[in-house]
């Protein structure tokens, strides 16, 4: 009986301990308390600046889409009724406008049809190309990449 009363004075001990422990505030690895809101990001200016007047970003692996080096925070958002970047990027206006023009994967739609215009599928520029912003990694990374060599343009 003695042997049994220790033993459950000191299960009592534990859990009592693992509460005291557990009451404790759990921070994240950012080292905020997980219940607190996340604090909002810095708002990180654009890398470029005017288009027309940055080089091409270097692809970093062949399937990679280009990313996009002029600032963007003053064009209209894209939507149904428009989109400012076929303003310069179209197969109408590229030669007009000395920029880079829209692949033409962008005029094939799901079932492989063409057309003349981007397809709606390929119409919302930045979900694949980004613009850039100068900010620090947030992890190290050691990626090189491939040696993307860029295939000579056809027009």
């Amino acid at each position: 009986m003695k042997h049994s009363l220790k033993l459950t004075a000191a299960i009592v001990a534990s859990c009592l301990t693992s509460l005291a422990f557990a009451a404790d505030a759990t921070t994240s690895m950012r080292g905020i308390d997980v219940a607190a809101p996340s604090p909002a990001p810095e708002i990180k200016a654009y890398a470029g600046k005017r288009p027309g007047t940055e080089t091409p970003v270097a692809r970093t692996f062949s399937t990679q889409p280009p990313v996009i080096p002029h600032a963007v925070e003053n064009f209209n958002d894209i939507n149904l009724e428009g989109n400012q970047c076929l303003d310069c990027h179209s197969a109408a206006t590229y030669q007009k406008k000395k920029a880079p023009k829209i692949g033409d994967s962008h005029f094939v739609d799901r079932d492989g049809n063409k057309h003349a215009e981007a397809t709606g599928s390929r119409y919302n520029c930045e979900q694949c190309h980004v613009p850039q912003v100068d900010a620090p990694p947030l992890v190290d990374n050691t990626f090189k990449g491939d040696a993307v060599k860029k295939p000579a343009r056809k027009n």
